[in-house]
C-alpha cells in the first residue's frame, strides 16, 4: 500500500434531471434548498452514503473494503467485534486496548479510514477524524420543486377497497427537480491519512467512486443524476502549496442558452479560463 504524501483539493459537478437529489424529512420530502437563495442543497451525509454503497458493491471478498456504517447495522455490535481480537485482547490498559480497537477498525472499514466515526458509542474504540471531508453540495442556480399527484390503482387494506366501493386507488404526491447542476467542495489530508491507514490505492478507489456511484444509484425518486466533472487539484507537499479557496476560483461556469436550464449542454465549465473537457481533471499545484 502506498502511503499519500499530499495534499488534495477537489470539486465535484453532478446533476439531476427530473428527480429528487436529496429529499428533506422535515419538510415533507421536497427536494432541499437554501430558503434565501432558492439554491438546491445535497448534503455531505447524502454523498457519503452513495460512495459507501458503491464500495459495498464493488469490494467482493477484498479485504479492507467493509462499510462500517451500512444499512441495518448495529453499530455498537461492530465496536464490541474489534474488542474480541487477539490484538485488542492482550491490551492491558484500556486506553491501549481503545488504541488498539481504533486501528483494527480503520483497517477492516474503508469508510473509517476514509471519512472518521464516531466510535465510543459502546465498548470504546475511540473517535477517528477522517482525511476525506466533502461539503454540502449546492446548485450554480435556483431550483424549482414540482410537486406531482401520483395515482395508485390499488389499495392497502379490505377496509380502503370497502371505502372506495372497490374503485381502489390511492393518491399520492412525488417532488422532482426539472433540472440542476450541482457542485461541491472537498479535501484530502495527507496527515490525517497517515493516521487512518488511508492509502494511495484508497484515494483512487476514492475518486473512481465519485465519478461511478450514480450509476449503481438509480431509482424512480431520484431520475436522472450523473456525475460531469471532477477537478482534483494535487499539491506538491503534505501542507500544500496554495489555499483551497484559491484553487476552487480557477473553475468557473457560464450558461450557455437562455430561460430556466433543462440540460448539461445549457452550461460551460471552465478552468482558467479554458473549457474543461476532461470529466476528471487532475492539475498539479506548484509553488
Amino acid at each position: 500500500m502506498n502511503d499519500i504524501t499530499k495534499r488534495y483539493d477537489f470539486m465535484f459537478f453532478f446533476d439531476v434531471m427530473d428527480g429528487n437529489p436529496n429529499g428533506d424529512p422535515d419538510a415533507g420530502n421536497l427536494p432541499r434548498l437554501d430558503a434565501e437563495t432558492g439554491l438546491g442543497l445535497v448534503t455531505d451525509v447524502c454523498l457519503k452514503r452513495k460512495i459507501r454503497n458503491y464500495v459495498q458493491i464493488l469490494k467482493s471478498d477484498r479485504s479492507g473494503l467493509d462499510i462500517f456504517v451500512k444499512e441495518k447495522a448495529i453499530l455498537n455490535n461492530l465496536i464490541k467485534e474489534a474488542h474480541q481480537q487477539e490484538e485488542v485482547k492482550k491490551q492491558e490498559k484500556a486506553e491501549k486496548k481503545t488504541e488498539a480497537a481504533k486501528a483494527w477498525m480503520c483497517n477492516k472499514y474503508y469508510d473509517v479510514r476514509t471519512f472518521g466515526a464516531v466510535m465510543s458509542t459502546g465498548e470504546n474504540a475511540g473517535q477517528v477524524r477522517g482525511p476525506v471531508q466533502i461539503t454540502f453540495a449546492r446548485s450554480l442556480e435556483p431550483i424549482i420543486a414540482l410537486e406531482h399527484s401520483i395515482t395508485r390503482m390499488a389499495v392497502a387494506t379490505e377496509a380502503e377497497a370497502e371505502k372506495q366501493s372497490g374503485d381502489n386507488r390511492t393518491m399520492g404526491r412525488k417532488y422532482t427537480v426539472p433540472y440542476g447542476l450541482y457542485k461541491t467542495h472537498g479535501f484530502v489530508s495527507a496527515h490525517l491519512a497517515a493516521q487512518t491507514g488511508f492509502s494511495k490505492e484508497d484515494l483512487d478507489l476514492f475518486w473512481k467512486a465519485l465519478l461511478e456511484m450514480f450509476e449503481h444509484d438509480h431509482s424512480a425518486a431520484r431520475g436522472l443524476m450523473s456525475a460531469r466533472a471532477l477537478v482534483v487539484f494535487e499539491h506538491d507537499t503534505a501542507l500544500g502549496n496554495k489555499p483551497a479557496h484559491e484553487l476552487f476560483e480557477r473553475v468557473t461556469w457560464k450558461r450557455t442558452t437562455e430561460g430556466p436550464a433543462r440540460g448539461f449542454s445549457d452550461y460551460a465549465l471552465f478552468l482558467d479560463e479554458k473549457p474543461l473537457k476532461k470529466t476528471f481533471e487532475v492539475v498539479p499545484v506548484g509553488k
